[in-house]
């Protein structure tokens, strides 16, 4: 069984984010979505928030794709997370040349933790290049409409945290 691990910390979980999940999908037999505890980064939705959102929007994409989809909260090394889940696939979505130089140091260090796990590239659809979820949380924080960029469940959960 092909399994492939895609980290992030998916707050909110956001269209691009989708996009990636959804093409993923298509090249394994188990996509486990590793949804990063950062306390670092004072996320506005919980964990369990989190991956709550990650499974409502992914039971449908396992039903139309017949891949297995989980969410998997993780707080280790993204490397030890690949073990723990069985993964020989790290998923990473890139939007810009900008993310690529970080991905990049990220990639170098896995391989010399682990080099039998690979990490593959998956270039977000254009319409979803400019998406980021810590521009997302500031659009809404500030009563802009995100409803082009994330799900409708999501936006709901978006505009309750805010009370807008």
């Amino acid at each position: 069984m092909r399994t492939a691990l895609y980290p992030g910390t998916f707050d909110p979980l956001t269209l691009g984010h989708i996009d990636i999940i959804r093409r993923a999908s298509m090249l394994v037999d188990r996509l486990v979505i590793g949804v990063a505890i950062n306390r670092d980064k004072g996320p506005m939705f919980t964990l369990e928030e989190r991956v709550a959102m990650i499974e409502a929007e992914c039971t449908k994409l396992s039903e139309q794709t017949g891949t297995e989809i989980v969410a998997h909260p993780f707080e280790n090394l993204l490397i030890n997370c690949a073990h723990d889940v069985g993964a020989q696939i790290i998923v990473r979505g890139l939007r810009a040349v900008a993310d690529f130089e970080y991905e990049f140091q990220m990639v170098g260090m896995n391989r010399v933790l682990d080099s039998s796990v690979e990490t593959v590239f998956l270039m977000a659809e254009a319409r979803h290049q400019a998406i980021a979820s810590k521009l997302v949380k500031e659009i809404a924080r500030l009563g802009g409409d995100v409803s082009k960029f994330v799900t409708p469940q999501v936006n709901e959960a978006l505009l309750e945290r805010l009370s807008l």
